[in-house]
């Protein structure tokens, strides 16, 4: 599919269900595409990027509009009011890092784009970190396949999940140890 005339679409879709609902990463085809087209790989990663970050607010939209119908009902009926105060208060605190984090890691990004519109976070953090996450993600990716080809295809798909999480865990402990010692 990563050579047929309507791969960047296909990928847009991915990109979009899979930061609100879909549990398959839109890499499945934006590695094979950017291989496929190295030339393109900066459209591709942007492409990529803006449906991720829209499909992102669709997300949101679910948290924000169908929590009090759906989301409450099940706390109460599993007795988890409490947790789930504590986890917003929690959320409110560090939400934006949370959002990052997702977003770079590996982690499904579609939890957390819900979990921003259960907890109505702040729309233009949200986007922004969205932004900045999905992008540093898709074309660190792109970049990789641009320089390195095929070559490194193997390195990203089996180790730049670990090392993304390797680093997002030393960039928060970076911020809790500012923020608690210093």
């Amino acid at each position: 599919m990563a050579a047929k005339p309507h791969a960047l679409t296909a990928l847009a879709l991915i990109s979009f269900t899979e930061s609100s609902f879909f549990p398959i990463p839109p890499d499945v085809l934006l590695i094979p595409m950017v291989l496929a087209a190295r030339a393109r790989a900066w459209r591709i990663a942007a492409v990529c990027t803006a449906a991720s970050v829209i499909g992102g607010l669709f997300g949101y939209g679910i948290g924000y509009f169908l929590f009090e119908s759906i989301g409450q009902p099940v706390l109460s009926f599993y007795g988890y009011e409490d947790r789930f105060a504590a986890f917003r208060t929690t959320y409110d605190e560090w939400g934006a890092l949370i959002v990052f984090g997702a977003g770079l890691t590996p982690f499904p990004f579609k939890v957390i784009t819900i979990a921003s519109g259960v907890f109505q976070m702040n729309i233009v953090v949200f986007v922004l970190a969205s932004v900045i996450a999905r992008g540093s993600r898709f074309f660190l990716v792109a970049a990789l396949l641009y320089w390195f080809g095929p070559v490194i295809r193997d390195f990203i798909e089996k180790r730049l999940g670990l090392l993304t999480i390797l680093f997002f865990v030393l960039l928060v402990g970076g911020f809790v140890l500012l923020r608690y010692v210093v």
